[in-house]
């Protein structure tokens, strides 16, 4: 069974919403392919992924002490998953207030 490595990011303050539009993008590619999909792609979640894929990429080499072969992973699988919500208020007319929720997103990339 090959190896696989993992890194995650909590509580990105972009809508998990968002960030699956650019992971789907992704999952399932090589990695080289993927870094140029991310740089290529106009979306506010991409520097995030590609920060995230490239920490995926140090982990698969500091833990097989360089034995792996960058140029061979793949992205086994990618999901992103709601954090935290915070909650604020905004007045509105007649006294009244309505809800903001500002969502975060918690992101998980599995590459072997």
């Amino acid at each position: 069974m090959a190896e696989t490595y993992k890194a995650s990011a909590n509580n990105v303050r972009i809508s998990p919403r968002k960030v699956r539009l650019v992971v789907d993008l992704i999952r399932g590619k090589n990695v080289q392919s993927a870094l140029g999909i991310l740089d290529n792609t106009n979306k506010k979640a991409c520097p995030v992924v590609k920060t995230l894929l490239k920490s995926a990429i140090a982990n698969a080499e500091q833990r097989s002490d360089g034995a792996v072969d960058v140029d061979g992973l793949q992205i086994k699988t990618a999901f992103v998953n709601a954090g935290r919500t915070q909650k604020r208020f905004r007045p509105r007319a007649m006294g009244r207030a309505t809800p903001i929720r500002k969502r975060s997103s918690k992101i998980t990339l599995v590459v072997g």
